[in-house]
């Protein structure tokens, strides 16, 4: 005979609601301990009604307003469950958890100015965790912050190698800052394992630094990696880059304008690029003809497309 088995949370709803208990609950404890059953459970609406009544109590308010908070969040209300991580640091500034959960929530709202603050403070108070300075530093880049974000990764050096989240950004915060050192940080977190967005990534901190022939080999390798679910690069892109690479490093080839008509061929549009890769005075005077009379085909195929679908 097949057995069947109670979680732990859903045995401990059945025993209390046969012995009449939740009926009755006659401590806050209790409808405490009820809401964080149905939260396991996955019953968030029960699970928010227990646990607004233990609110009701100073014995399992901050606990009860954390885990709202927590239920906010899963039920991706996320200003509301900011706003219950925020009222209990009003009373408790120091609270870890808290301080974290709103963090973390200010980033799910794009209010990047107030998840900084909380990680800033979270990090006085926790300076060892390197998760939380993950996410501080990772603030911080999102906000343009690119010196204030490396001197937050520098204090984990020690975790860079353990954690490749960690060393992913550590290279793009160095890369926004066009420094060398990214070239190397991008290369060691390669070695692991392969992306065509951080490979392409890498080629152009290379580029940017006049690598140009190891440029060139990670901008084809990028290209090679692309597949139908690549979702955060696209191949014509690349290509736009391997073309400017060719016609800047070796001027007199014909291979960087065979390039940039296959980017266009697979949907690179950007016109502007273009033209100011034209503008570039390492490009022949003939490959800056070619390249006018690619934009303007663009252009005019742009045209086409509105004159089709006004």
């Amino acid at each position: 005979m097949k057995k069947f088995l109670l979680s732990a949370s859903a045995l401990f709803i059945l025993i209390l609601l046969v012995c009449g208990c939740a009926a009755m609950a006659a401590s806050a404890e209790e409808y405490y301990t009820i809401g964080m059953a149905y939260f396991e459970l996955g019953k968030y609406e029960e699970a928010e009604k227990w646990l607004i009544r233990a609110m009701q109590s100073d014995r399992t308010m901050t606990a009860s307003q954390y885990n709202l908070g927590r239920l906010a969040y899963e039920r991706q209300r996320y200003y509301e469950a900011a706003e219950l991580f925020e009222e209990i640091l009003k009373k408790d500034p120091d609270n870890v958890l808290a301080l974290r959960a709103a963090a973390y929530t200010r980033i799910k709202t794009g209010d990047i100015g107030i998840a900084q603050r909380h990680y800033s403070r979270l990090l006085e108070l926790v300076p060892e965790s390197a998760d939380d300075g993950y996410n501080h530093a990772l603030v911080l880049y999102a906000m343009e912050r690119y010196d204030e974000a490396e001197q937050v990764l520098e204090k984990y050096r020690y975790s860079l190698h353990d954690n490749r989240d960690l060393l992913l950004l550590y290279a793009r915060i160095q890369s926004a800052q066009n420094k060398v050192e990214a070239i190397d940080t991008f290369s060691a977190w390669l070695v692991e394992g392969s992306n065509p967005k951080v490979r392409y990534e890498y080629a152009l901190a290379l580029e940017y630094h006049e690598l140009y022939a190891r440029a060139l080999e990670e901008y084809r390798k990028a290209i090679s990696e692309v597949t139908s679910s690549t979702v955060d690069i696209k191949r014509s892109d690349i290509r736009f880059s391997l073309a400017r690479v060719l016609l800047i490093a070796d001027s007199e080839n014909t291979e960087g304008i065979t390039e940039m008509q296959n980017a266009v061929e697979e949907g690179f549009s950007d016109t502007s690029a273009i033209e100011k890769l034209i503008e570039n005075g390492k490009i022949t005077a003939a490959n800056r003809n070619r390249l006018r009379n690619i934009a303007s085909d663009m252009r005019r195929a742009e045209e086409n497309v509105s004159e089709t679908n006004p």
